[in-house]
Formats: structure tokens, sequence, C-alpha cells
């Protein structure tokens, strides 16, 4: 039987990161907390290259500003090809019911 996965929260994340920090001895703060060593120093390795935007829960992926722009212009883009289409149907209407 498998075991059932446990989701910690962004607070108890946040938590046992600073207090690794804090501490020297990584393995033994993981096994206070009851969590496996490799948890925290993946949560601290987040952590440290996201800082407050990291754990932002499950299945809620961070976006940073870049990737933010690009799928703006994107779905301008899309926006305006869209109608550049509907200009050119409406073009060739105009131009066949004036001859």
């Amino acid at each position: 039987m498998r075991k059932q996965r446990t989701h910690y929260g962004k607070a108890f994340k946040e938590n046992a990161v600073k207090l690794s920090l804090e501490r020297k001895n990584v393995s033994e703060l993981a096994q206070e907390l009851g969590i496996a060593p490799f948890l925290l120093y993946r949560w601290r390795k987040e952590y440290k290259e996201k800082g407050a935007s990291s754990f932002p829960g499950p299945g809620i992926q961070t976006i940073n500003e870049d990737t933010r722009r690009i799928t703006e212009l994107e779905r301008r883009l899309n926006e305006a090809e869209i109608e550049r289409d509907i200009l050119k149907k409406a073009l060739s209407i105009i131009s066949k019911s004036g001859r």
C-alpha cells in the first residue's frame, strides 16, 4: 500500500527554512520537524532563489516578470492578427461589391 503524501503549508516551510539558516546541523533540525533532510535543502534553495514569492501553493506556478510580459505580448499579438484578418476579409468584400 502506498504512503500518502504530506503537503506542508507556506508558513511551515518558511519557518523551517529560517530555523535551518540559524542552525548548523540541518539534518538534526529536519529530524526534529519530522521531515526528510532533502526537503529542507530543497526549500532552502527555492527560498534563496525566489525569496518572498517562494512556496506559492499546490498547483500554482510562480511566474517571473519576463514570462508575464511575454505572455501579455503574445496575447496582444494574437488579437492584432485576428483584427488584421477581419480587415482583410472586409476589404475583399468591399472591393467585390464596388465592381
